[in-house]
């Protein structure tokens, strides 16, 4: 379980995130949603030991992401695409990611494989599509076969095949058991996916819930989200 407890973050006299919480599942697909600049990308932050808050926790069945004796087979993630220096071949960046957390060499061909990108191991990041660039990005976050994935934005560049696959990918592993926590401000694209949604405006939570009790009362997903985020269209 992902346990998010009352988070506060602080950049100056400005409050990023404001008595953030909330919880993701073993068997479900949490959806984070929000605007851009909501607070999404600096919770993930904190929640992955990238960044500190000023107050609250944010823990991996109850311990936080840098006490974790093997991460990546614990959570795998993907912040802001792939990583990857633009130098390396995507066949290169994953085996050092696998070396860094004692995986074994094999997953790398497994992973590329697993993402649609075998035929493209070898090229370099830097001839990577912003799509092709997000499939190597959820490579480096299968790699360590983990039970908890936490993927920001994952959907950014990918054409419809590559959203259905994602879609596919992150509803097999939540329905093995895993947990799955995304963000995203695109609501159509995680609306046919999701279990629960958590969504955030201007550095707080506005709601939580399943998908059906977040949109009652309204038309839609797309139309609940403008409601509660203070949005316009």
């Amino acid at each position: 379980m992902i346990t998010i407890d009352q988070l506060v973050k602080r950049r100056g006299s400005r409050t990023v995130l404001d008595n953030v919480g909330f919880t993701a599942r073993p068997g479900r697909v949490t959806a984070f949603l929000g605007p851009n600049g909501a607070g999404k990308s600096s919770t993930l932050r904190i929640l992955l030991g990238l960044d500190r808050a000023d107050d609250g926790h944010a823990l991996f069945d109850g311990r936080p992401y840098r006490t974790l004796p093997d991460p990546l087979r614990t959570v795998g993630s993907m912040l802001e695409g792939s990583g990857a220096h633009r130098s390396r071949t995507a066949r290169n960046h994953l085996a050092w990611v696998a070396r860094s957390n004692g995986i074994p060499r094999r997953r790398v061909a497994e992973v590329l494989a697993e993402v649609g990108l075998a035929a493209d191991a070898r090229v370099r990041v830097a001839k990577y599509s912003l799509g092709m660039g997000q499939r190597l990005g959820i490579a480096a976050a299968l790699l360590g076969e983990p039970q908890i994935l936490v993927l920001d934005e994952p959907v950014n560049g990918l054409d419809p095949e590559g959203i259905r696959w994602i879609r596919r990918l992150l509803r097999d592993h939540a329905d093995a058991g895993g947990t799955v926590l995304l963000s995203s401000h695109l609501m159509t694209e995680v609306a046919d996916v999701a279990d629960d949604l958590v969504v955030i405006a201007n550095g707080r939570i506005v709601t939580t819930g399943t998908v059906t009790e977040v949109t009652s009362g309204y038309a839609d997903l797309e139309e609940a989200f403008f409601a509660l985020t203070g949005v316009t269209r």
